[in-house]
């Protein structure tokens, strides 16, 4: 998509949605259940605010980036920097100095400190000049899944947008997906209705993403399963009439060391919220894996072993609900 189709595609998105909010997927509407008090009810939007990183937040260097150091008065020690695959760079003297997670006046102090047994009084400046790191991974029915780098704050339309959303109609305008999840670190996973969200001109359609989150559309077809703790690539795994829970581990990379010896597994249903769990050891017999059915939004969650609560926390938006803590006591196994 060339940067001309890419802004009329994000102003299309923008001008219908004013800035848009995320909602978390829904469950079948249960109204006899419903709390009849509204202070019980679940402010969707409460939940969202607290997955959306602050507007102030400032950037943290990362792996890739490539950043100019400036001394006052030593204009000799001056240099353009590459943060390494370790997240260090190198200086003069001073040799390799951590600089992945800092922030730029963060990266600027300690590179003073490593610098001041040989240089007095130095003052530093340290600026981006190549954002590299800050990325998220757009995947699933998009024109280009993949990396998209940014210069400033990711946010969710720009995102799915410069991933390639198809065009219909005459006029070629983006077709709004109707949802997408956002999968960030290991643990947690937010359901987002866009369409709903676009069309009602909330401004919170455009939630604001952190570097290395995963974006997955699906397409309406699919069905599948989030896989997410002690994985090793954590995120969507596509369901088929063969599909065993043995089987959609092994797609998301198998169980990590951090499982343990004797790892577990829970099995959560997002519709009604209730949750199995079963050792890892008993799914190597072919009966005790057949026995697992998995359904389509389904999470399957490994944690890590010696926890007697598995902090996954399921934040997701029904009639009920609006943050769920899934706790895993080990000992209940």
């Amino acid at each position: 998509m060339n940067g001309r189709i890419f802004k009329s595609c994000l102003s299309v998105l923008f001008a219908s949605a004013m800035g848009v909010s995320a909602a978390w997927s829904q469950a079948p509407a249960q109204a006899a259940s419903e709390p009849q008090n509204p202070a019980l009810k679940p402010n969707p939007l409460d939940a969202l605010r607290k997955f959306e990183p602050a507007a102030d937040e400032e950037y943290q260097l990362g792996r890739g980036d490539e950043i100019q150091v400036d001394f006052s008065g030593r204009p000799e020690l001056q240099a353009k920097q590459v943060v390494g695959p370790d997240g260090r760079i190198t200086l003069p003297l001073a040799g390799e100095v951590m600089l992945a997670g800092e922030t730029r006046s963060g990266a600027a102090k300690k590179v003073e400190a490593a610098l001041a047994p040989y240089y007095a009084n130095l003052s530093v400046l340290v600026t981006v000049t190549k954002y590299t790191a800050n990325r998220v991974l757009v995947l699933g029915a998009v024109d280009h899944p993949g990396p998209v780098v940014f210069d400033g704050a990711p946010t969710l339309l720009e995102a799915i947008t410069r991933g390639g959303l198809p065009l219909v109609g005459p006029l070629k305008r983006p077709q709004i997906p109707d949802q997408c999840a956002i999968y960030r670190g290991s643990d947690k996973v937010m359901w987002v209705q866009l369409r709903q969200l676009v069309d009602s001109g909330n401004p919170l359609a455009d939630i604001r993403l952190r570097r290395d989150d995963v974006v997955y559309v699906p397409d309406p077809s699919d069905r599948f399963v989030s896989v997410m703790g002690e994985v090793n690539h954590p995120g969507p795994v596509e369901l088929n009439s063969t599909s065993t829970l043995s089987s959609v581990l092994a797609l998301a990379g198998g169980i990590t060391e951090k499982a343990g010896g004797d790892p577990h597994v829970q099995i959560v249903d997002t519709k009604t919220g209730a949750s199995r769990s079963l050792k890892f050891k008993d799914l190597l017999s072919s009966s005790k894996s057949m026995e697992i059915t998995l359904h389509p939004g389904d999470i399957v969650y490994v944690p890590v072993s010696g926890f007697y609560r598995a902090t996954y926390f399921l934040e997701r938006l029904s009639p009920l609900t609006s943050l769920a803590t899934l706790a895993a006591v080990n000992g209940a196994f």
